[in-house]
């Protein structure tokens, strides 16, 4: 196992405030940052979402906080979920059962279920028994990459998530409230692309766990609120005491929809490795480049989704070749090696596996694959796999 150097140290002073909030956000299971919110204005409406990707833009322009459904990670014993889904599927749905069923959604006041695998499908029709009272929308997201094809498709699902939702507002999604809004979530864009540079550039000042909880504020903050958030982490960890270690860069693919625990990321930083790239949290920045903000904001929309979103394996594009792009990105970010970890029982992620496996040996980078789950609570031997493999490339540059 990797005989790694020494953690870096942790945050203080204002940065610890900071991580320490983001901290608070992810244990924030009962959603009382939500109701916060809603208290503030009578008239408020939250809309809840399930992993990877729906157009917060369209939600927030009507009027309602977008508010992202991650399950219950390790924070919570499932009793009541595991007897609405069999045993073989991933841990993901068994626990957003158990946060609706045990009251912990109840700050919202609709859903939408994007189509990324026939879990949240059947997680999306199971809702609509258990929260009645409530809108619920299965968003089928375009399988088809053409603009008047899936294009035309994709403009019918917008309009019908912007009318579901205005009609628990009372807003009507204009054009100027859609641009309106699109320039919110581009800022945070431009924060979130910042802070990813910050981080290959030098990713000792932004220790993975930190990272990921920030993401994870992006799903229960108004966006400019978690825009000041991310540029207020850059100004005081520039200003961090925090020196380099002996550690490996590594990106880490697989992880797009079960999030893995943040005891997780810790033990991949004990083991010696430094995540410089990955795809958790991934409709934070799922169209990563900001969109056009005058013209056809609908359009922008469109088009950011067929041709500007990240390759993800929930997502099938013919055009797309996701071999190239996980070695390109891996070159891009100067990744020593990758690391192909998957939820258990995810039939999207180790279906993509063996494939992009296949890359990058292609391509002399390095790679290994692990499963977890969300409530993972055992990391040793995880710990030496990674130690390992960090071990091997430090020594040889190989595996």
């Amino acid at each position: 196992m990797s005989l790694a150097a020494p953690e870096a140290p942790a945050a203080a002073g204002p940065l610890a405030e900071l991580v320490g909030r983001a901290t608070r956000l992810y244990e924030d299971l009962d959603l009382k940052a939500v109701s916060d919110w809603k208290a503030g204005d009578a008239s408020r409406r939250a809309i809840g979402f399930l992993p990877v990707y729906v157009p917060r833009e369209v939600i927030h322009a009507a009027g309602a906080l977008p508010v992202g459904i991650m399950g219950g990670g390790d924070q919570i014993e499932i009793v009541r979920g595991d007897s609405y889904f069999q045993s073989y599927i991933c841990h993901l749905p068994r626990s957003v059962i158990e946060l609706a069923v045990s009251g912990r959604l109840n700050a919202l006041d609709g859903f939408v279920f994007p189509s990324i695998c026939d879990v949240i499908r059947n997680l999306s029709g199971m809702f609509k028994v258990l929260t009645a009272d409530k809108w619920v929308h299965y968003l089928d997201l375009p399988q088809n990459f053409d603009r008047d094809g899936g294009g035309t498709f994709y403009r019918h699902e917008l309009a019908t998530i912007a009318s579901g939702v205005s009609a628990l507002t009372g807003i009507e999604v204009t054009d100027e409230r859609l641009r309106a809004s699109i320039r919110l979530y581009n800022d945070n864009r431009r924060a979130l692309a910042e802070l990813q540079a910050l981080r290959v550039q030098s990713p000792w000042l932004v220790p993975a766990t930190e990272y990921y909880l920030l993401l994870r504020a992006s799903y229960l903050l108004p966006p400019e609120s978690h825009t000041a958030m991310v540029r207020d982490y850059m100004r005081h960890s520039r200003d961090a005491r925090r020196n380099a270690q002996d550690n490996i860069r590594v990106m880490v693919r697989g992880a797009f929809c079960e999030q893995p625990p943040l005891g997780l990321l810790r033990t991949l930083e004990r083991a010696g490795c430094y995540l410089v790239d990955d795809d958790f949290v991934l409709g934070a920045r799922f169209i990563p480049e900001p969109l056009p903000e005058d013209g056809d904001p609908w359009q922008a929309l469109i088009d950011g989704f067929l041709y500007r979103s990240l390759p993800t394996a929930s997502k099938y594009d013919v055009n797309a070749t996701k071999e190239a792009d996980i070695v390109r990105r891996a070159r891009d970010v100067r990744a020593d090696g990758v690391l192909l970890i998957a939820p258990s029982f995810c039939d999207p992620a180790l279906l993509d596996q063996p494939m992009l496996a296949r890359a990058l040996e292609k391509a002399g980078i390095p790679c290994t694959s692990f499963k977890y789950a969300e409530d993972t609570g055992q990391f040793q031997v995880i710990r030496e796999q990674a130690g390992t493999f960090a071990d091997a490339i430090k020594l040889w540059g190989t595996t």
